[in-house]
């Protein structure tokens, strides 16, 4: 039987994290858990859960995921985000991959699903949300800037078919929150790949990014919390491009 490390960051996830650690019995061998000064209950609830934690000041999301994974002991890792878990459909694939012998692949991608607005969102851009997150450690590294951390492998890779699911905004109001925190890194991730967007790109993007996520990737089958997704999706670009600018016109 194969064994897996599951390799998890936190911060202040007392609300979230056990649904995550309770996904993962039965299929992690291990759990590792990088903490960046949690000051809630996290920690004690990890510990509940047999997991071995370790504190490190916050670098960023690449940084710390890439740490967690260097301090996993076996072979295969399963990066699991504090704020989502392994659907039982999931878990049954994976308990079935982990008793066979032969090795497919050197990474899986897993389709992640998210809870929006009391609905679990099946369509835009948001679905089906492919996430690295099943690998060989020693076949990769953990890729990106600020945000839009990935998994990188040189290796095979293969699809399974269950969900992570994915609770990562309560309601709107929460993701509004996120929105300012998000869209500046993001802004940040353009000007240092030498993204330059202007005033063209500002008043195109965010309509063509509504009518992709609400017509062409048919998020109206998800009635309003699609129409609202679309419309986030729409506000998010506006946002990214209008802070790049600002941040353009700091450095000039």
């Amino acid at each position: 039987m194969k064994k897996i490390s599951a390799a998890l960051i936190t911060r202040d996830e007392e609300g979230k994290i056990k649904r995550a650690l309770e996904s993962l019995n039965g299929i992690a061998d291990e759990i590792v858990i990088v903490d960046s000064g949690s000051v809630d209950r996290t920690l004690e609830i990890c510990a509940q859960y047999g997991a071995r934690t370790t504190s490190n000041k916050w670098q960023g999301y690449r940084y710390q995921k890439q740490l967690a994974t260097d301090l996993t002991e076996f072979d295969w890792v399963l990066s699991l985000d504090a704020d989502e878990e392994i659907s039982p459909e999931l878990r049954e694939e994976i308990l079935k991959w982990k008793n066979t012998p032969e090795d497919p692949a050197d990474a899986f991608l897993l389709p992640r699903m998210t809870l929006f607005m009391g609905t679990w969102i099946k369509h835009t851009t948001w679905y089906p949300d492919w996430q690295l997150r099943l690998f060989r450690k020693d076949k990769g590294k953990w890729t990106g800037l600020n945000i839009h951390e990935s998994f990188s492998t040189k290796g095979k890779t293969a699809r399974m078919s269950g969900h992570i699911l994915h609770y990562t905004y309560a309601d709107v109001s929460e993701y509004l929150v996120q929105l300012e925190k998000f869209t500046t890194l993001a802004a940040e991730d353009y000007l240092t790949r030498g993204k330059r967007p202007g005033t063209l790109r500002l008043l195109v993007s965010p309509p063509a990014v509504f009518l992709k996520n609400f017509i062409l990737k048919a998020g109206f089958l998800d009635g309003k919390a699609g129409f609202v997704v679309s419309c986030l999706s729409a506000v998010s670009t506006f946002f990214k491009i209008l802070k790049t600018g600002e941040l353009r016109n700091k450095d000039n």
